[in-house]
């Protein structure tokens, strides 16, 4: 049992990883032995990045993606089988969020961008790496979610609705590509001190009751979540498919 996270020989994509939990997530499968493919939309932070992991000894791919570019996503899948034959492991972990404030206020195009970059990329992935894990009968597909898929929200409402649907999308998945053991999960975290929610966890207004309100009585960091998605990867994770690994601190059970 001593090989339980062992990503030895495995290929993992992990869109979003050029900082916070993507970031962290690809670090740790690198660690665990994955050959790693770093993706954002900024050329010069995957180079950056692909940079800093080659010097810790880790190997790693590094391909500029736009995920809302359905040919981009294509040419990343395309570019990771052609220098290492097969992708193992896929983590959609990008995301957007341009809008806060009220639903009944969105407009029309950021609400189709919000959706279609938060939800449609992450069906694509799946539908590019499919028929090659069919193929192996292997496979590990895993969403970056969010607890805001829980909850209805005055502020965040559209993006709360598409991490709802990472919920559903990864059961739809489960059910389909079970047969050909290929495992579909969520991890859905809680407020975590990203770039990306840095509107949130700097506003002591909102992050101080948040804090108080969580049993661990913090924020996350991204090096949370990470050990999450090497579980659902690897082996130890081999019987667990549609499913919502919610890592919060305890926020969702106490707030």
């Amino acid at each position: 049992m001593s090989d339980l996270f062992d990503l030895s020989g495995k290929t993992a994509i992990v869109t979003g990883s050029t900082k916070g939990i993507g970031k962290a997530i690809a670090r740790a499968m690198g660690q665990h032995g994955a050959r790693v493919v770093i993706s954002s939309r900024d050329a010069d932070r995957v180079k950056a990045i692909s940079k800093e992991f080659s010097g810790e000894g880790l190997e790693v791919l590094g391909i500029a993606c736009n995920i809302g570019r359905k040919d981009e996503l294509q040419a990343m899948i395309d570019a990771t089988r052609k220098a290492w034959n097969r992708i193992d492991i896929v983590v959609g972990n990008a995301a957007i969020n341009p809008h806060f404030g009220s639903s009944s206020e969105i407009s029309d195009e950021i609400f189709t961008k919000i959706m279609s970059t938060n939800i449609q990329s992450n069906l694509w992935l799946a539908q590019m790496v499919a028929d090659e894990m069919r193929a192996r009968k292997d496979g590990a597909i895993i969403y970056v979610s969010s607890i805001g898929g829980f909850r209805g929200s005055a502020v965040i409402g559209a993006y709360g609705i598409s991490k709802a649907a990472d919920f559903q999308l990864a059961r739809n998945l489960a059910v389909e590509l079970g047969p050909d053991n290929i495992r579909v999960n969520c991890i859905a975290p809680g407020l975590v001190k990203t770039d990306f929610a840095r509107k949130l966890w700097q506003d002591p207004r909102f992050a101080e009751p948040r804090i108080a309100r969580t049993p661990l009585r913090r924020l996350g960091e991204p090096e949370d979540i990470a050990g999450a998605a090497v579980y659902l990867a690897s082996k130890a994770g081999r019987w667990t498919t549609g499913q919502t690994l919610t890592v919060d601190g305890g926020a969702l059970i106490s707030g």
